[in-house]
């Protein structure tokens, strides 16, 4: 199964160990689904990361970042349905991986009748494809 992440799952995951957020990267970390980035979107994660404001979590994000490990997709596509433009390369992603899920903390910039990949919060993700509420961080 094919998921794109939004990179404020990334944040989340990397500021909150074993939270939500974390548990669904560490699935897609361990080969539980398969995370799947553009040129864009990864762009995007490396962007946002590296603003001072995460620098309390930086050893957090570098360790993730050593980790990841996605299938990349050039979207053939461009697409203005967020309501956020920078959440377009998102929806561009999913649409060109043939996406089963968008992950998404921020489920209002992102359209409700969107029939090519579900858009969903972690949680329901992970209540979706039933994955049991992990105890611990796979991301140091």
């Amino acid at each position: 199964m094919r998921v794109v992440l939004d990179t404020n799952i990334l944040i989340s995951a990397c500021w909150k160990a074993g939270g939500l957020e974390d548990q669904v990267l560490s699935l897609g970390l361990a080969g539980h689904f398969t995370i799947v980035v553009s040129p864009t979107l990864w762009a995007e994660y490396l962007d946002v990361l590296a603003r001072p404001k995460f620098l309390k979590v930086k050893p957090r994000i570098d360790a993730m970042l050593a980790r990841f490990q996605a299938l990349r997709v050039e979207p053939a596509v461009k697409l203005d349905l967020a309501t956020d433009p920078d959440d377009n390369c998102v929806l561009e992603c999913a649409l060109a991986a043939g996406a089963a899920y968008i992950v998404t903390g921020n489920l209002k910039h992102y359209p409700l009748d969107w029939q090519v990949a579900r858009i969903v919060n972690a949680r329901h993700f992970l209540e979706d494809n039933h994955y049991s509420i992990l105890v611990a961080s796979a991301v140091p």
